[in-house]
């Protein structure tokens, strides 16, 4: 089982500058909400409580003044500062302490899902007990993305931006790994890029036979936020769902509360922490 998640919420932003100059990419608005709820939902509708968060050095005190310590929650939150960008796989160094003898997941902090059988999704990949899983979804630009070639329900390879067509299905930004995840990283070599690469470490995985895969259906949506237009596209998505049916996406306390983690009386809390605003005014319609 699955008990444990990483946001990597770090990365210098830089194809969203000058916005990034002085806010953290995560910390930007996606429609009424900062982008670090988003991927902090998934882990909570995949039912992890305990979660580390990896930010730039220097931003800690940034993150700590929108989500302190999960407690309003119902969850444990800590955080880590990251030195410089090396790679996603440097996120379980950073986080050996943290993860110890537990398998992780891991999610991007600028990824974004959304899907009618997402939560299904997430519980079944949070039994993983051997191994590692990635979720797929089929993409118009495959050239953009890492990309899995599947034969027979099975991965057969993995294309880091495949100049050629060799598969549409992307590997987004959310991954499951048992604990030998720690010991794996700690042997990759940084690529051209001068970057530990995640495409390797996941290899490894498949060279052993032990990479599974969950596909997002048609209908699904899966947004990688990292520039200004696909930011601003996930914004209008959210904003058009929102107020066309009243419900709010990544609203982290309605999760808490559907979980059972919290009660009415952290509701009232958090209204009071937020103040007068659309946000606090939907958590008021669960009292």
């Amino acid at each position: 089982m699955i008990k444990k998640g990483i946001i990597l919420a770090g990365g210098n932003g830089t194809r969203m500058s000058p916005l990034t100059k002085a806010v953290n990419k995560q910390l930007l608005p996606l429609y009424d909400k900062p982008l670090i709820f988003y991927s902090l939902s998934i882990l909570m509708l995949s039912k992890i409580k305990d979660v580390l968060i990896i930010v730039n050095k220097g931003q800690l005190e940034q993150y700590k003044k929108v989500l302190p310590n999960g407690k309003n929650l119902g969850m444990n939150i800590s955080y880590k500062e990251q030195e410089k960008p090396n790679g996603l796989p440097e996120a379980f160094l950073i986080g050996e302490d943290f993860i110890k003898n537990d398998n992780v997941a891991l999610i991007l902090g600028d990824n974004f899902f959304y899907a009618q059988n997402l939560t299904s999704i997430l519980i079944e990949a949070t039994k993983l007990n051997k191994g590692s899983q990635v979720i797929l979804h089929k993409v118009n630009k495959p050239e953009l993305y890492g990309v899995a070639t599947i034969r027979k329900k099975k991965i057969v390879s993995i294309r880091e931006k495949p100049k050629k067509f060799i598969s549409d299905k992307a590997i987004t930004g959310l991954y499951f790994f048992d604990n030998k995840v720690i010991k794996y990283s700690k042997k990759l070599k940084k690529s051209k890029r001068n970057e530990f690469e995640i495409t390797d470490l996941l290899k490894k995985y498949n060279k052993q036979n032990k990479l599974k895969y969950k596909e997002l259906g048609r209908g699904a949506v899966w947004l990688d936020t990292g520039s200004i237009e696909d930011f601003h596209n996930a914004s209008s998505f959210v904003s058009t769902i929102e107020n066309r049916q009243g419900i709010k996406i990544a609203c982290l306390e309605e999760i808490a509360l559907n979980n059972n983690w919290i009660s009415k009386k952290e509701i009232k809390t958090s209204i009071k922490f937020y103040g007068k605003c659309d946000y606090s005014n939907y958590l008021k319609s669960f009292l």
